[in-house]
């Protein structure tokens, strides 16, 4: 991907929506492309993640492995597309992160590997930009945690 394309990727994701363009720029080349086929995991639950993803395009499932008794399986949590964020958050908070998901693509999906220890970094450079991150986190975590829970209730 070219940095127009990383720029406008910014630009219209959940998380960095209407950070400005000197932000933007801060970011913008700690940005990696990946690219995943139909079926293939990004990262599974109980492992570490150290990066945020963005979605450029397709379609990735958040899934959660459960144990009911003898029952084992998979609950889905959510179904995310172009422009939503995924992965380790803690990183951002420089704390390591245990994820609580796997995220697997429905579809061919590219994405924007984002790693949380040099973003922290900037953020903790800028303070304008950790407080405004902080704050979309948080709202993002809620809702999160509320689509999980209710994804488990249909356990």
């Amino acid at each position: 991907m070219q940095p127009d394309e990383v720029r406008t990727t910014l630009e219209t994701c959940e998380f960095f929506k209407g950070l400005d363009g000197g932000q933007l720029d801060g970011i913008i080349p700690i940005c990696r492309p990946c690219r995943f086929e139909a079926g293939e995991t990004i990262y599974h639950q109980g492992g570490v993640g150290a990066e945020i993803f963005i979605i450029v395009d397709g379609q990735v499932m958040l899934e959660r492995a459960v144990s009911v008794g003898p029952r084992k399986g998979t609950v889905p949590v959510a179904v995310l597309g172009k422009g939503k964020i995924i992965g380790g958050w803690s990183t951002l908070l420089n704390e390591p992160h245990t994820l609580m998901l796997s995220a697997v693509c429905r579809r061919p999906a590219v994405l924007l590997a984002i790693n949380g220890a040099e973003l922290r970094q900037r953020m903790t450079v800028d303070i304008l930009l950790g407080f405004r991150l902080l704050e979309k986190l948080c709202l993002l975590l809620r809702d999160r945690v509320q689509a999980t829970l209710g994804a488990m209730d249909n356990i």
